[in-house]
């Protein structure tokens, strides 16, 4: 919700979070990586948001389609990359302080148990290729994996790349998918 007062705008979280997905989809031009870098470096620490709008950018760099979404996943990759990295750093605090493990226990989605089950099962049977393939889920909230395996795991650069492998994994999954959806149409 947008609100004036004195002259003042004041924006609401959930508005902020429409503004910044609205910009994603409508980014053009060399600022417009850089604003797709930005939104999956946020979206790997801290946005729950779809990382598949990313998908929607135009780009308008003078180069075939193919091209822009090539730039588009690898951008995107390295932005959710780095972002892992820092949910990484953060996940290895959260570990070692009762209080927030503790606060997240009690929350009213037990997104801790949850994801310990789910990402203990696929840690113990694939490592970081369960990561990687759990970040090839379309339209998964990236954030609940990035965390859950960055409580297990402390390599950064392997934690790195299986966010990357996983994240530009999961834009071919969709493209694919919403191009033999239209195939079809």
């Amino acid at each position: 919700m947008v609100a004036a007062l004195a002259g003042f705008t004041f924006v609401t979280g959930g508005d902020v979070l429409h503004a910044l997905e609205s910009a994603v989809e409508h980014a053009t031009g060399p600022l417009g990586l850089v604003l797709i870098a930005v939104y999956s470096f946020l979206i790997a620490v801290v946005l729950p948001l779809p990382s598949e709008t990313v998908l929607l950018a135009p780009l308008h760099l003078g180069l075939p389609r193919w091209a822009d979404y090539t730039l588009i996943i690898l951008v995107s990759g390295a932005g959710k990359a780095a972002g892992s990295v820092l949910a990484l750093r953060l996940g290895n605090e959260a570990k070692q302080s009762g209080p927030i493990i503790d606060l997240l226990r009690r929350s009213r989605f037990d997104v801790v148990s949850y994801s310990e089950r789910k990402t203990v099962e696929l840690a113990q049977d694939y490592g970081y290729i369960g990561m990687a393939l759990a970040l090839c889920v379309p339209f998964f909230p990236d954030t609940i994996s990035i965390y859950a395996f960055s409580v297990l795991e402390d390599d950064y650069a392997k934690f790195a790349t299986a966010a990357f492998v996983g994240s530009a994994g999961r834009l071919v999954v969709t493209l694919a998918f919403v191009g033999g959806v239209v195939r079809v149409f």
